[in-house]
């Protein structure tokens, strides 16, 4: 189930409908620097997948991508690695008040993790969606704010994503788009993001990018908000 893409970086492929669209979803792995692995976004925790995850280390770190995206399986975790630390985008605490969280996520990365991964929270947008980077291996991993949907998608998904007109475009889909409140904290957040310097891209849903992931996301993010002079 699990597939690696680099060194100490796995990826968990997922179905995930929304709004009755088949979006898929991706489920990413990083095994830190102290031997134990951090989980974006977990899947279902099939007794395979266990089987896989504990082979490759003991599951301390567990986050979603959002208070939206990514946290509806972290009681899996829960139950199965009593030790693990399970961490809240802003606002999931209220949301999923039949689980215990360790931590608050924001822009500052936590203590077990920092070494090996940085992270940004969006600001100003009615999602609270985190945005983290591997450094190692140089990936971006994202949960909404970057969609990769190409034309092997069904007409409906790519719909969803990319909008009427179906012209592929890395970056948050038309309805992601319309979720801005502040523009220029939400600009401030992005400019971080593109602060760091990654290659690969692990997008919430869609193919992944393995290779100039940071142009790409350069240009899609910049159609969506427009740099500050």
């Amino acid at each position: 189930m699990i597939r690696g893409v680099a060194e100490n970086l796995w990826v968990v492929e997922a179905p995930l409908r929304y709004s009755g669209v088949q979006m898929g979803r991706r489920m990413t792995v990083v095994r830190l620097a102290s031997g134990a692995l951090w989980v974006h976004s977990p899947a279902p925790l099939q007794d395979a997948l266990r089987v896989e995850l504990d082979d490759r280390g003991p599951v301390k770190f567990v986050v979603p991508a959002s208070d939206l995206h990514g946290h509806l399986f972290m009681e899996h975790y829960r139950a199965a690695y009593p030790d693990a630390q399970l961490f809240a985008a802003p606002g999931l605490a209220e949301k999923r008040t039949d689980l215990s969280f360790d931590g608050d996520l924001g822009s500052t990365p936590d203590p077990g993790w920092e070494t090996d991964i940085d992270q940004v929270a969006l600001e100003g947008h009615r999602l609270n969606e985190l945005t983290f980077f591997h450094r190692p291996s140089r990936t971006l991993i994202a949960g909404d704010l970057i969609f990769n949907i190409g034309s092997d998608r069904p007409l409906l998904t790519r719909l969803f994503a990319n909008g009427p007109r179906l012209r592929r475009r890395v970056g948050p889909t038309p309805l992601f788009r319309r979720g801005v409140r502040d523009r220029r904290a939400a600009r401030r957040s992005i400019d971080r993001i593109l602060e760091w310097d990654f290659d690969r891209v692990l997008p919430g849903h869609g193919s992944i990018i393995e290779s100039g992931g940071h142009d790409a996301v350069r240009e899609g993010l910049a159609g969506w908000i427009a740099p500050t002079a």
